[in-house]
């Protein structure tokens, strides 16, 4: 049997159930399967959880509905926050009580607030005296304040310390990353030069900056732009490619920025297509990124590249007095 309906439609990387008809001599006509949803043509493709990947038909879908996406694991959760803390390191990294510890003389709260990656029972609690104390000797040491950087699940935040707005972390499945057409006038680089820099944060950045956009543990950096060599780039990014301890090889995109009178062209599409375009080339198979809650254009562009939602972390400062 056959039908010339469209295929309904879902974002590619979205959970869904796909209905489908089966052969005849089957028990039963139609079945159901749900996963991660691959492509919807030539043929509509699933990624079920344990990996495989059920191809059907277009005539052969009796429904297609995006549903609400798996739950996050909290082993998932801190394995992204492994690659993440490795792809933005800061200067120093250190241990304490099962906080990682980064310092980059002050500059971005990433590398230089603690975050609770260690195993599952020996992260020790902030709101105990002794631990914060030990927090706050490190952080001192380095002429910095206690910050945490606490995702979700992985600890809990002491009563009566500030916190920011959340932070969204997305994450995508580089094989739904669709690949930009060639070629790509992006030119990638393994350090920021200075046309580079003066594009971030509008060129307003202290030297020690740069030191800690090209930092990076065990892993490799990426620093593509869009626009003549000599003349201030039209769109800037990051790209930092490191593994998890779940054996997962990621890469970060951050620093994605395009400059204000060229901006919702698409250049920053055409930018982060072109960043994960390398790191495929760097045996990356999966993508994260950060940014805030309220950035809806940054979120709707994400999406389009295929990242959906992860998890999300907020920053606590010790109280002061």
């Amino acid at each position: 049997m056959t039908t010339d309906r469209p295929v309904p439609s879902a974002p590619l990387g979205t959970r869904v159930v796909l209905r489908y008809r089966l052969p005849a001599g089957y028990s039963h006509p139609m079945t159901d399967v749900i996963g991660e949803l691959v492509s919807v043509e030539p043929v509509v493709a699933v990624r079920t959880a344990d990996g495989r990947v059920v191809q059907v038909a277009p005539s052969s879908v009796v429904a297609l509905k995006e549903i609400a996406a798996r739950p996050i694991r909290v082993s998932e959760i801190r394995a992204l926050e492994h690659a993440a803390a490795a792809g933005w390191p800061g200067l120093e990294l250190d241990w304490v009580d099962g906080w990682l510890v980064r310092a980059g003389h002050g500059f971005s709260g990433r590398a230089n607030s603690a975050t609770p990656l260690g195993e599952r029972g020996t992260v020790a609690d902030p709101a105990d005296p002794a631990v914060r104390a030990r927090l706050r000797e490190w952080f001192a040491a380095r002429g910095l304040p206690v910050r945490l950087l606490v995702p979700d699940r992985l600890a809990r935040i002491p009563e009566s310390w500030p916190t920011s707005d959340p932070v969204l972390v997305m994450g995508a499945d580089l094989a739904n990353v669709p690949v930009p057409p060639e070629p790509v006038p992006v030119t990638v680089t393994a350090q920021p030069d200075a046309e580079w820099m003066s594009l971030y944060r509008g060129g307003d950045t202290p030297p020690v900056a740069r030191d800690v956009l090209g930092a990076v543990a065990a892993g490799i950096l990426a620093f593509g732009r869009i626009g003549a060599s000599g003349q201030p780039p039209l769109a800037i990014g990051r790209a930092a490619v490191t593994d998890a301890p779940d054996g997962r090889r990621w890469v970060g995109l951050s620093a994605v920025e395009v400059a204000p009178e060229h901006r919702r062209r698409g250049l920053g599409t055409l930018l982060c297509g072109a960043l994960l375009k390398w790191a495929r080339d760097q045996a990356a198979s999966h993508a994260y990124l950060q940014v805030t809650e309220d950035n809806l254009a940054a979120r709707a562009m994400y999406r389009e590249l295929g990242f959906v939602d992860h998890h999300r972390y907020r920053y606590a400062s010790e109280p002061v007095g």
